[in-house]
């Protein structure tokens, strides 16, 4: 069967059904929520549960080791994009990617459910990292394909689709991470594991009838030649690895601060040899390397906003559960529910920045100047957060308005640079690489986190307002920087706004 063009496979999807958009954006929109309500409702729990002790019924780690431990399990997340999205160019599709990844995810949060020790904690990272690398980058290159090329609806059903992962991120902290913490940490996970089957249940049942042909066809097909020489490759290469880490672990040359610098080099290193492979390729066009020259600051920007953003799930939930004045009006606050403030700030915000977008038009700002506003948005909501050792020191208690304060204002630069950056990227990519170039977006969250590995080691009560301030600085003179130089970025881009 012939290859059919992009334009052939949006007009296979109906286009009216869900808000005014295509009728896939609704199969799309609640297997990303069930994924997100899975993902977020264990993430709610995981660094509380590496750092309480054994009598609290975690896993009694270090604090600090947690944090970075954490930080380095969310860049490999992302950074398994990269295979998912390369899988599913070249092998079986956008859409098995999506199902395959959904039962990966849900076998790993089983595993966490079940009470174990420490061998079997990292046996379930391994099936989650493996399963959101195939889901993630994929359900989000399908929801670029359900448009046709010029559809002006597109950013606003990225916004959309957008709140519908912040609506299970919402929700997960709230019932898996109050469960997790009041009764029981594996009974919590249990339940993100129940959230991912009725995510699968969904796409199932939906996508024949809503997504026509979209995420079917393989973009890059591999010849029968290549899939023999690359599963070959991929094969010695997996035997290879288990004898280096059968060898490397009891001679101590594998540690987890070991592991924690290699994977920040890789996430770093990964992305920077695929910008160069997709811009040499002879598959990609003149006009898509200066699509590519243009995505790189905006890459670079998506960096430095993620490693913000991404600590509300190590530095910032450590401060909420011990720095955080947790009594407040009379109610007794679980540490967990702060993580329930972005995903909420974003549901509430969400369609007004859509309407706004759409009511803006060709009036509305550049891709470069929003992804500005994004990064200006992140380093004020890490100077809101030192405020209070500023005001009042380190030794007590701070009030849990100032946390919601600082949560809402990287929400505002959320909404700018994310769904934003979703839809760039969809725009931006060459068409031999449409799904690896959403994985390399992902990339983006992955070096942010690895960094983040690095950073929150240098994190303590002590120099925290001199932690928040340089990195919350950092990215307010990235953000005038990139602003100057949107007009030249906006020229590589061509008629892509």
């Amino acid at each position: 069967m012939s290859q059919l063009t992009k334009q052939q496979i949006a007009e296979s999807v109906p286009q009216k059904g869900f808000f005014g958009h295509p009728k896939g954006l609704f199969t799309l929109f609640f297997t990303e929520f069930w994924e997100r309500f899975s993902y977020y409702g264990m993430r709610a729990l995981l660094v509380y549960y590496m750092y309480y002790e054994v009598s609290q019924g975690g896993l009694g780690l270090d604090k600090t080791l947690s944090l970075s431990i954490v930080s380095i399990y969310g860049s490999l997340v992302y950074m398994s994009g990269i295979i998912g999205g390369w899988l599913a160019d070249r092998v079986f599709g956008t859409s098995r990617a999506v199902f395959y990844g959904g039962v990966f995810i849900m076998l790993g949060h089983i595993a966490l459910a079940i009470p174990g020790n420490i061998a079997l904690f990292f046996v379930s990272m391994i099936l989650i990292v493996i399963g959101t690398g195939l889901l993630k980058p994929n359900v989000s290159t399908i929801v670029g394909d359900i448009y046709v090329d010029g559809d002006n609806r597109q950013d606003s059903g990225f916004s959309i689709f957008y709140m519908g992962i912040n609506m299970g991120g919402f929700i997960s902290p709230l019932i898996v991470g109050t469960i997790g913490l009041k009764y029981n940490f594996h009974l919590g996970f249990g339940l993100a594991a129940v959230g991912m089957f009725f995510g699968l249940i969904v796409f199932m049942f939906t996508k024949k009838k809503n997504l026509g042909m979209a995420g079917v066809q393989v973009a890059n097909p591999l010849s029968s030649a290549e899939k023999k020489k690359v599963f070959t490759i991929f094969g010695l290469a997996a035997i290879l690895i288990s004898i280096v880490v059968a060898i490397a672990i009891p001679r101590g040359w594998l540690t987890f601060n070991s592991f924690i610098l290699l994977v920040g080099i890789l996430a770093f290193l990964i992305p920077t040899v695929y910008f160069l492979v997709m811009y040499f390729s002879p598959k990609t066009t003149k006009m898509e390397q200066s699509h590519i020259i243009a995505y790189i600051p905006l890459f670079i920007a998506a960096v430095m906003f993620w490693t913000i953003a991404e600590q509300g799930s190590t530095i910032l939930a450590m401060y909420a559960d011990t720095r955080t004045n947790l009594n407040f009006m009379g109610i007794k606050i679980s540490p967990t529910w702060f993580q329930s403030f972005n995903p909420m700030f974003i549901i509430l915000l969400a369609p007004v920045f859509a309407w706004l977008w759409m009511k803006l038009g060709d009036r509305q700002p550049t891709t470069p100047q929003k992804f500005s506003l994004g990064l200006l948005f992140a380093g004020l909501s890490f100077i809101v957060i030192l405020l209070p050792a500023y005001f009042g020191g380190t030794d007590s208690l701070v009030n849990p308005l100032w946390l919601v304060l600082s949560i809402f204002t990287v929400v505002l630069g959320e909404l700018c640079l994310s769904p934003v950056g979703l839809s760039a990227t969809t725009k931006l990519a060459p068409v031999a690489f449409s799904s690896q170039t959403m994985s390399l977006w992902f990339l983006s969250n992955a070096a942010a986190q690895a960094l983040n590995a690095q950073l929150v080691q240098f994190y303590s009560e002590k120099n925290e307002m001199l932690y928040f301030g340089i990195i919350g600085g950092t990215a307010i003179f990235l953000s005038l920087l990139l602003f100057l130089i949107s007009p030249v970025i906006q020229r590589y881009m061509g008629d892509i706004r």
